[in-house]
């Protein structure tokens, strides 16, 4: 992934609080013998503190022989992604037909060390984790071995550790143009009120020098 300066996260703590609000994502595992990577989708819970992110998957998943060959793994989350019209970013001394069309993102890559876990009492206390974290109003019972109503389900899956060993973050939202520019394409994305237009000029409103 391409990073310039005015993309580049100002401090770990822009990244990892977006994080906070973007727990969906995929694993990238490299594939056997050649093979195409694995990619999975999955939900996932990010400790800045630990520097680590747990989850976990069904063990019938096909990636778990590749996974144990080669732990190294990525997972990539992007959302508040919008495409910016051509005129929107045409610059004032040029004709809107003359602009360039791009697109608007947020991007956090975590490059990882997968631990497998299998002891369902560690795999109770991961599942509680991240139960807590999406579900905090609770309202499920608690997972514990050998308790219903979850303890029978803890054989069917594998929790997973990921130690955060890089960290590669990119929020493209303009930052290159002029002030006149941005504040063109802010208007425009309030207008056209797509799912993630506000969101995206959250980014450049939030991002723009005081």
């Amino acid at each position: 992934m391409l990073i310039h300066p005015w993309d580049a996260p100002r401090d770990d703590t822009e990244w990892q609080r977006w994080l906070d609000d973007h727990d969906f994502g995929e694993l990238a595992v490299n594939g056997l013998d050649g093979e195409p990577p694995y990619v999975q989708p999955l939900h996932f819970t990010y400790d800045a503190g630990l520097g680590e992110v747990v989850t976990h998957l069904a063990r019938p998943n096909p990636m778990w022989p590749a996974l144990l060959a080669n732990p190294d793994v990525v997972l990539s989350v992007v959302d508040d992604y919008v495409y910016v019209p051509g005129p929107w970013q045409a610059a004032p001394d040029e004709p809107p037909e003359h602009g360039t069309p791009t697109s608007f993102y947020a991007a956090v890559q975590l490059r990882c060390r997968a631990n497998v876990v299998d002891d369902p009492a560690e795999k109770a206390e991961l599942l509680n984790r991240q139960v807590g974290h999406f579900q905090p109003e609770g309202g499920s019972a608690e997972v514990a071995v050998g308790q219903v109503p979850y303890g029978r389900l803890l054989s069917g899956i594998r929790g997973l550790r990921l130690e955060v060993t890089g960290v590669r973050a990119k929020f493209k939202f303009g930052g290159r143009r002029t002030e006149e520019v941005q504040d063109r394409i802010a208007v425009r994305l309030a207008g056209r009120g797509g799912a993630r237009d506000e969101g995206a000029r959250e980014h450049m409103v939030r991002r723009r020098p005081a």
